[in-house]
């Protein structure tokens, strides 16, 4: 039986930009990416600021519409294209969510379960499981807008989590957080990966990647320069780690774009 996956065929988003003298010129933030991942599997996204890395994210979790190319998500033998059904198996956490301050963590979680036509009694059960994961019990039931920075961004991964995704797609989940907050979103995500779950993962953090994601794609205006494992990246560059990999690619690329 084929796998769960989820899977991008030359994905392209064109934006126009104005210049000077009211001229206007067309540019790709991502051009051309295709890309296949499995369950039970993270993979990485990684690339400077500008490379094209979110805006690959916000396509491939349908918020945005690609200029060309497809997504399409596979469940058990199911093959699925539409927008609205894709959206029912993702859960997207952005690096800039807003949550609504006024509500608690658990009352946010309970609107949420309403809005995709879960029981009270399926979604109590849930709520329970998502809080122990997370270790939201000592403040699931305080307003939103009292709460710490790594706090809050547990309860914004508690949302993506309400309907049991198979698709997880995070862009940089532990930006800005204390060690220990990190520490439980990345033990949750392993945890979630032995469940059998998708799980794209883009982050800044080089060792956090090193340490998290089976396959890492390394991508740089736009387009995937490199893909493989982190330790198929080491030894290709001959680094040591992908912090000292990122920096050569990135040199390769700029060498190339010289000539």
């Amino acid at each position: 039986m084929e796998k769960n996956r989820i899977a991008a065929d030359g994905l392209v988003k064109t934006f126009t930009r104005n210049e000077k003298r009211n001229r206007k010129s067309d540019i790709n933030a991502v051009d051309g990416i295709s890309l296949s991942v499995q369950e039970g599997e993270i993979v990485g996204i990684l690339g400077p600021n500008g490379a094209g890395k979110t805006t690959l994210l916000r396509m491939l979790s349908r918020l945005m519409r690609p200029t060309r190319g497809s997504v399409s998500i596979r469940i058990g033998e199911k093959e699925i294209t539409d927008d609205i059904e894709i959206k029912r198996h993702i859960g997207y956490l952005s690096n800039n969510t807003k949550l609504y301050g006024r509500l608690s963590s658990r009352e946010l979680l309970q609107m949420l379960g309403v809005l995709y036509g879960m029981s009270r009694e399926d979604t109590e059960k849930k709520i329970r499981e998502i809080g122990e994961i997370l270790s939201m019990e000592s403040f699931i039931d305080n307003r939103i807008e009292k709460l710490s920075t790594g706090q809050t961004q547990r309860s914004s991964i508690a949302r993506c989590l309400v309907h049991d995704p198979q698709v997880y797609i995070f862009d940089e989940p532990t930006l800005g957080l204390d060690i220990l907050s990190s520490a439980a979103i990345i033990e949750f995500m392993k945890r979630e990966r032995e469940r059998g779950k998708i799980i794209l993962y883009s982050t800044h953090y080089m060792e956090e990647a090193e340490y998290l994601c089976d396959r890492i794609m390394m991508i740089h205006r736009g387009r995937v320069i490199r893909e493989g494992s982190p330790e198929h990246l080491k030894e290709q560059t001959g680094k040591t780690n992908l912090r000292d990999v990122f920096a050569e690619l990135i040199r390769e690329e700029g060498i190339a774009d010289e000539r």
